[in-house]
């Protein structure tokens, strides 16, 4: 079983078990999240594809870490004009533990 979600402007195929890395969500550790914006959910027989999102599938999972991705290098450089820039930028990020996936 699993379900396609939508969160923070992208979309994760999760099942039931899995730890997903999102865009930061506010939260404590161990605080429990709801997904209602569900766009696919299959069974193993049946495939409900919602138009845009279904309303009777809902996903629950609970808050495992917040932190920051590893570092990304942004390096900037006009040749031959003595111009470069350089900068750095650090992804917050929230780790999910995927509880269940209801239907209701």
């Amino acid at each position: 079983m699993y379900a396609v979600i939508s969160t923070g402007g992208k979309q994760y195929k999760v099942s039931e078990g899995d730890t997903i890395r999102v865009e930061k969500i506010q939260g404590e550790i161990g605080e429990s999240v709801s997904f209602d914006r569900v766009l696919i959910f299959s069974n193993g027989k049946t495939v409900k594809v919602g138009q845009p999102t279904l309303a009777d599938v809902a996903v629950t999972g609970h808050i495992v870490e917040q932190g920051k991705a590893k570092k990304v290098i942004v390096f900037k450089q006009r040749r031959r004009k003595r111009y470069r820039r350089k900068q750095g930028h650090r992804q917050k990020y929230t780790a999910l533990k995927i509880d269940n996936i209801k239907i209701t």
